[in-house]
């Protein structure tokens, strides 16, 4: 499993360990990923993604996970994540044409 959130595409990053005598030795920054159950208004259920503790932030800051997922970047997502937005965008735009 990649250590890379669902919904940022937040991944490690690489820098340095500074030892008290200066010496720089390579290492890894790895992002803080949690295993979250959203709930899709739209959907009508649950949906389970690996995601780091900035995105379930972002997620409540946007208003909850339909509105998080209408507005994201679909270059971001991956893959599962953005069949779930093609789903959202397509129940979104259903009540419209109704009304047309």
């Amino acid at each position: 499993m990649s250590r890379r959130c669902e919904l940022t595409a937040k991944g490690p990053q690489v820098g340095h360990k500074v030892s008290h005598s200066n010496i720089k030795t390579k290492r890894r920054f790895l992002p803080n990923l949690c295993n979250v159950t959203f709930i899709s208004d739209a959907l009508g259920r649950n949906v389970r993604l690996r995601v780091s503790t900035n995105a379930i932030k972002s997620v409540d800051h946007n208003g909850g996970f339909d509105a998080f997922m209408l507005k994201a970047r679909a270059g971001d997502l991956s893959p599962r994540a953005l069949e779930l937005k093609r789903q959202i965008e397509k129940i979104a735009a259903a009540p419209v044409a109704k009304a047309s």
